[in-house]
């Protein structure tokens, strides 16, 4: 009977191993993030022992992400969990992550680069005034210099598109506001509503007296 068990348990453990070798693990979902950082790292200086050069540690984009929206801008771990388009836990882990990588760099003296990871740039669009064509810029490092469909060099942001948006920019408030509870606040210039995160609710904010299909 109980080298039975043991048989039954031990093919167990061999079909389990087996099929881990042709199961795919699960796919990262990319984080969204709103700017790349201005600089691409830091170098420590002031090491007189040392004369060579120093290690370096990665810190991926979505982990300078995670520190700039809790640290920088003091939100919350929910509401930069929102703004990265990810789980609360995944944020945790991203976060506990970039902490321990400056922590490393200023106790050993090591320098940072700023590059990779799995993300995506919350891109603004644009709209070209020769086709018409509305097009987005995927990443923010380059800067957009003609339309992609036309080539025309002739092309403005989409809040500035048309007499239309013009109109509702007149009407509107210069204030974000939470479609979900109704929270007002002022707007932050150079800051999109649709980044601004309800301290009431945790609904991502729009901008009062916009039509719906235009968040800016």
């Amino acid at each position: 009977m109980l080298i039975n068990l043991i048989i039954a348990h031990l093919f167990i453990i061999f079909v389990v191993n087996y099929c881990s070798l042709f199961m795919s693990p699960r796919p990262k979902r990319l984080r969204k993030i709103s700017n790349p950082p201005i600089i691409s790292g830091f170098k420590p200086y002031g090491n007189n022992k040392n004369s060579q050069e120093p290690e370096t540690i990665f810190l991926y984009l979505e982990e300078y992400e995670a520190l700039r929206l809790c640290d920088y801008n003091m939100l919350d771990q929910y509401q930069a969990s929102l703004l990265m388009d990810v789980s609360r836990p995944t944020l945790t882990r991203i976060y506990a992550r970039a902490r321990q990588k400056i922590a490393e760099a200023l106790v050993l003296g090591r320098q940072i680069i700023i590059e990779g990871g799995k993300i995506y740039f919350d891109s603004e669009w644009f709209s070209c005034k020769e086709c018409g064509c509305f097009f987005n810029n995927p990443d923010k490092q380059e800067e957009i210099t003609e339309c992609p469909l036309c080539k025309s060099k002739d092309f403005l942001s989409y809040e500035q598109k048309d007499d239309e948006s013009e109109e509702s920019m007149i009407q509107c408030d210069n204030v974000c506001i939470c479609p979900e509870c109704g929270f007002e606040q002022p707007h932050k210039f150079g800051c999109p509503c649709r980044n601004e995160v309800c301290p009431k609710c945790h609904h991502n904010m729009i901008r009062k007296g916009f039509p719906p299909d235009i968040n800016i």
